[in-house]
């Protein structure tokens, strides 16, 4: 666990109202009243049944030393924090221990020790954010959020062109009860709440977002023009393909509730397109040094251009260019 959400939750139940002074959420003192529900084989579907919203914290068991106890206590704490904030709005507290508990966690496909998992209806979402009492609630009213936002007008419009930090998608369709729509919503409910959705079924709203009937936009971040998802009307898996397909976090703002998830994701989608530029660049140098060898200085230019442009696509210092060109003459010589 991150000790600084540990010790975060610890100074808000310490420090009683208003501790969070102008921003963010208002934390009560802790009232002392147990809400969290040691979650087991007997009890999990009953509880399951009883929220809206349920978040589990599974964890490892805890150790007989002073330090495993009292780290325990405090992740506890944050857990009953959030508990009593979120209690009017049916949103349930758990703990999966990983050793007694582990019938259970199958079933429930816990896999990841000390991490929250979220159930909403059939959803299962895994909590990738800071493990503090306010950045948690902060997540769960989002996730109690409807999947998919309206856009009836310009305001609502003007909102939506604010977002402009992390990835969103808007589409148009007839109305409600459109299978188009419904397949949409069924995707959105895959990325809740870290990718948001909207919609609209007003033409002029449309007309301004250059949507067609049933055509869905993707909008990266921090990118004015949006990626039509192809081959319109899109099922949800297609949705969920394309967006799993050009989803990137390199250059997503940073924020509490989703920022382990953002670098390892973002890490593993940059060296991955950057060694595959790299191998092309060295495919068209081999050939290059084919064809000056054999005497072919035409196509040995041609494939020197080609290589100019994927250093510089890659990557790659733009000095290298000039190095790369006085080695071919100089092995050509």
């Amino acid at each position: 666990m991150k000790w600084f959400g540990l010790l975060l939750a610890l100074l808000l139940a310490a420090a009683g109202p208003g501790a969070r002074g102008q921003e963010g959420l208002d934390f009560p003192e802790y009232d002392g009243i147990d809400r969290v529900v040691d979650v087991n084989a007997k009890n999990y579907k009953s509880v399951l049944k009883k929220f809206s919203v349920l978040a589990l914290l599974y964890h490892e068991p805890v150790g007989d030393d002073k330090a495993s106890q009292k780290q325990f206590e405090l992740e506890e704490l944050i857990l009953e924090l959030a508990a009593q904030v979120l209690e009017e709005k049916g949103v349930g507290f758990g703990l999966v221990d990983s050793e007694k508990d582990a019938a259970v966690a199958k079933k429930l496909g816990l896999t990841e020790e000390d991490s929250v998992y979220v159930f909403k209806e059939d959803e299962m979402i895994e909590y990738d954010g800071e493990f503090a009492a306010d950045t948690l609630v902060e997540f769960l009213l989002d996730v109690l959020e409807d999947p998919v936002e309206f856009i009836e007008g310009d305001r609502e419009l003007q909102a939506f062109d604010n977002i402009e930090d992390e990835p969103k998608l808007i589409g148009y369709f007839k109305n409600e009860e459109s299978e188009h729509f419904k397949a949409f919503v069924d995707a959105a409910e895959e990325f809740h709440p870290y990718i948001p959705f909207f919609a609209t079924f007003d033409g002029k709203v449309a007309k301004k977002l250059t949507l067609k009937l049933n055509e869905i936009d993707y909008y990266e971040p921090f990118m004015d023009k949006p990626v039509t998802i192809p081959d319109k009307p899109n099922s949800e898996e297609e949705i969920v393909q394309f967006i799993e397909e050009h989803k990137r976090s390199t250059l997503r703002k940073l924020k509490p509730d989703s920022m382990y998830e953002t670098w390892v994701f973002s890490l593993c989608v940059y060296w991955r397109e950057r060694l595959m530029l790299w191998g092309i660049c060295m495919c068209v140098w081999c050939i290059q040094y084919v064809c000056l060898r054999t005497c072919n200085c035409a196509s040995a230019c041609v494939y020197m251009c080609v290589h100019i442009h994927c250093v510089c696509v890659s990557g790659l210092c733009r000095m290298c260019v000039p190095v790369i060109c006085m080695c071919v003459v100089c092995l050509h010589i």
